[in-house]
């Protein structure tokens, strides 16, 4: 078990790597690579992917999340 923030709530949780939902970020931006700050779409550039990291997301995030999508 490891111990992080969500990306989505910044709430501190404990999970299993193996388990939990990742989310990739780039750390300048603090979005996903090829996600403009006005939430459009843009081709991700390499270094934006080279720099990015996985984030966990807690699992009362990602229930909120299948709410909200179409066909729920």
């Amino acid at each position: 078990m490891e111990t992080g923030r969500c990306y989505a709530c910044k709430r501190e949780f404990s999970f299993d790597p193996a388990e939990v939902v990742m989310f990739l970020v780039d750390p300048e931006t603090g979005l996903p690579p090829g996600i403009t700050a006005l939430g459009s779409l843009r081709p991700a550039t390499p270094d934006a992917v080279a720099r990015s990291a996985d984030l966990p997301v807690c699992p009362d995030c990602v229930e909120r999340a299948k709410r909200f999508q179409p066909g729920s």
